[in-house]
């Protein structure tokens, strides 16, 4: 007997290919640990079409979104609660992200939710969906944090942060574009259709494919949310001077001091992503020398008279860009982080010139990855004071703590459209 042939889910069932890549980044990301971005061209590696890769990247950033909230859905109409890792509770994850925040038809939602289950519990699923969809089911006003976050950071900032937080959870941000030439900032705001909150800063408003607009093969800008832009804005220097970018990778600041005049040295442990530097140089028209070492055992030749340590850390102050952070494992252990962070900054203090610049900034919300570590440093270090940040050397509507220091948080520039959460600190080493 002739086996039947094989069954094209993608021709019977459309925009099933895109909700099997959705399925495939989720599992990713909450069972594997992976991030979004990285899972992104293994997860969709086969899916052709440009349209179903970008559906399944919104469905897949949605569920990230939504999920504390989506589980509670699920879980008012099941009589047992569904395991987490359920292949079932994914696929209705994928369905009512697709029904309540993309508005997906009900009978699609029901058709390719449960050719998503693939020997699971179809029944279960079905009606499960069909009582969700049947009751007219909505997702709240704003997404509801993770647990641990919304504690910690209750705790850390309050309520109102928050609040702040969640709600720049459920919306998409829009892009951010740092200039080359911050003199242009009028013309390509205006030639982008966008806005500036900065010299050097473009904030689109529509939405498009980043590489067909005016600009882009000519290396008039890069992709950069406003709050990554700081650091290297705060770092003193001169044109000419040689800089180094500690942890440099995936290379923006690196573009910003050299676009600046800068020798800049760009050290990073990642071959991979020192590509991504060089590509990202080239394309800016830019040069730098890349150094893939570990700063932990590498050493200069001579000091610097600038550095920018942008460390790694829990990233957790980008999470309206990247979700996933707040599902990692990873971000949530913090202790191999500041112990990293902690010799790291060290480093950079001994290879800093004296009177020479250092910039500590970190992409947290977690008060130890910034104001605890920096506390910590000037106790260890006497050679080391802080270098009091100025409310004239930040874009309007942000403010520098009273102890020198800049703390950006969710709620901040709200009514401009956001920005990523940071701690940054400047140093000057004693002559």
């Amino acid at each position: 007997m002739s086996r039947a042939p094989k069954r094209d889910w993608n021709a019977e069932v459309p925009g099933l290919a895109a909700r099997r890549g959705a399925l495939r980044l989720l599992t990713s990301v909450l069972q594997q640990g992976r991030p979004l971005d990285v899972a992104l061209a293994g997860a969709l590696n086969g899916i052709d079409r440009p349209d179903d890769r970008a559906l399944a990247r919104n469905l897949a950033s949605g569920v990230l979104r939504w999920l504390v909230d989506l589980d509670v859905l699920i879980d008012s109409a099941t009589e047992r609660a569904l395991p987490d890792d359920a292949r079932a509770r994914m696929a209705l994850r994928i369905g009512l992200a697709g029904h309540l925040l993309l508005g997906t038809p009900p009978h699609a939602v029901v058709a390719t939710t449960l050719e998503l289950t693939e020997g699971g519990p179809r029944r279960l699923t079905h009606a499960v969906l069909s009582r969700l969809l049947r009751e007219d089911a909505r997702l709240p006003d704003a997404p509801t944090l993770p647990a641990g976050y919304g504690l910690r950071w209750q705790k850390a900032w309050g309520d109102t942060v928050v609040a702040a937080a969640a709600r720049a959870l459920g919306t998409e941000p829009a892009t951010d574009l740092t200039l080359k030439d911050a003199a242009q900032t009028a013309h390509w705001a205006e030639t982008l259709g966008g806005k500036s909150l900065a010299p050097g800063h473009v904030r689109l408003v529509r939405k498009g494919a980043l590489a067909e607009l005016p600009g882009f093969e000519e290396g008039a800008w890069w992709v950069q949310d406003l709050g990554a832009s700081l650091p290297a804005r705060l770092l003193r220097y001169s044109a000419g001077d040689r800089v180094l970018d500690l942890c440099a990778a995936p290379g923006g600041k690196t573009l910003q001091l050299a676009a600046s005049g800068a020798k800049v040295m760009a050290l990073d442990t990642s071959d991979s992503r020192l590509e991504r530097v060089s590509e990202n140089l080239e394309r800016m028209g830019l040069t730098a020398e890349i150094v893939g070492a570990d700063a932990l055992a590498w050493r200069p030749e001579h000091p610097f008279g600038a550095i920018l340590l942008d460390a790694p850390c829990s990233a957790s102050g980008v999470f309206r860009r990247h979700p996933d952070v707040l599902h990692l494992k990873g971000s949530r252990d913090l202790k191999p982080l500041l112990a990293i962070q902690a010799q790291l900054l060290d480093r950079a203090c001994d290879w800093l010139a004296p009177g020479g610049s250092l910039v500590f900034s970190t992409c947290s919300l977690e008060p130890e990855e910034g104001e605890k570590q920096l506390a910590a440093l000037l106790a260890r270090r006497s050679d080391m004071t802080i270098d009091t940040i100025t409310a004239a050397e930040l874009p309007a509507g942000l403010t520098p703590n009273p102890g020198g220091w800049l703390r950006t948080l969710p709620g901040d520039l709200e009514d401009a459209g956001g920005i990523d959460g940071f701690f940054v600190a400047r140093l000057v080493k004693a002559a």
